[in-house]
């Protein structure tokens, strides 16, 4: 009943928060000039109808909700107006997800058993050599930006060894996102994406580990006679999973994230780099649906993240008192 409570009360608090970021977002965006719909040429009067349709020139806030209306009742973002001209914005949208999914899927099945596993052994090995070399390796790794991993793996693996393709496999239909020849060109996106969260895997699972390995239970496990690998894994693992698995979930929208640049730097045509180019094209139906995406993948992970810990460890009831 508190889990319930607890979730009714999030989703309210989340919807909240959503609408009012998309509401200042909105605002921001009609305060910038809007292209001179002349530019568009013949076609120009498919921009202007769809503008007057969403009520340009009126105060900003009926417009807010007269483009709500319009979402929420028919699912019309509106049409591409610097990009993709005359497309409807969600069906682009749409068409270009599943390579977003592709590669930040492929990033975390990568990423999170290495990261486990190094993280695991740099807390058995505490203090020696193999802990102080892999703690180096991932004050390195974390420090450094994910784009400019993608630079390195580029020069070294695209150009000089020529293993990959500098930029992705054009896809057309849905099997060709899954063929052998589009999960090699992705690689070195797929690389460029787990090096930071190896290492951000790695130093978390290492200091949780290592904290509960030092707890008084994993004393009395071995003095109930459990051997160290025995109390290792059926104590301590299972206790230091419960705030690590959480950050799993969490990762999951910080890997969507710095996808933006990496999409744009090996031509991953996915909704990423069509962010950026919302951006720079200032295409305001486009900014607005992917805001819209990011923000709600933001909001949406945080609840999850949240609910996880009381379903991980039954012990934790969220929204009681």
């Amino acid at each position: 009943m508190y889990l319930f409570k607890y979730i009714l009360k999030r989703l309210g608090l989340m919807l909240i928060t959503f609408f009012t970021i998309m509401v200042v977002c909105f605002v921001l965006i009609k305060l910038l000039p809007l292209p001179n719909v002349k530019v568009f040429g013949q076609d120009s009067n498919i921009i202007q109808m769809r503008r007057e349709a969403l009520g340009y020139g009126k105060p900003i806030l009926e417009q807010f909700f007269i483009f709500l209306k319009s979402v929420i009742v028919r699912g019309d973002w509106g049409v591409g107006e610097n990009m993709y001209f005359g497309s409807d914005v969600s069906e682009i949208f749409v068409q270009k997800l599943p390579a977003t999914i592709l590669v930040n899927i492929y990033s975390m099945l990568f990423s999170v058993p290495i990261g486990l596993a190094l993280g695991i052994y740099a807390a058995l090995k505490k203090n020696k050599w193999q802990d102080h070399f892999v703690s180096t390796g991932v004050m390195i790794f974390v420090s450094v930006p994910s784009y400019v991993y993608a630079f390195l793996i580029q020069y070294i693996f695209c150009f000089k060894l020529k293993w990959f393709p500098f930029l992705m496999q054009p896809c057309e239909t849905l099997s060709d996102y899954l063929s052998w020849a589009t999960f090699v060109s992705l690689i070195p996106a797929i690389l460029s994406l787990s090096f930071g969260t190896i290492a951000g895997f790695t130093r978390y699972t290492r200091a949780e580990l290592t904290e509960v390995l030092t707890s008084d239970f994993m004393l009395l496990a071995r003095t109930k006679g459990l051997t160290k690998g025995q109390a290792t894994v059926r104590h301590a693992l299972r206790n230091a999973m419960v705030p690590i698995f959480p950050m799993i979930i969490g990762q999951f929208v910080g890997i969507l994230s710095g996808s933006l640049i990496i999409e744009s730097i090996f031509g991953i045509p996915g909704v990423g780099g069509l962010y950026v180019q919302s951006i720079t094209a200032k295409d305001y139906n486009f900014f607005m649906l992917l805001s819209a995406f990011y923000i709600f993948i933001g909001l949406a992970a945080g609840i999850v993240v949240d609910i996880s810990y009381g379903i991980i460890d039954p012990r934790i009831r969220m929204g009681a008192r």
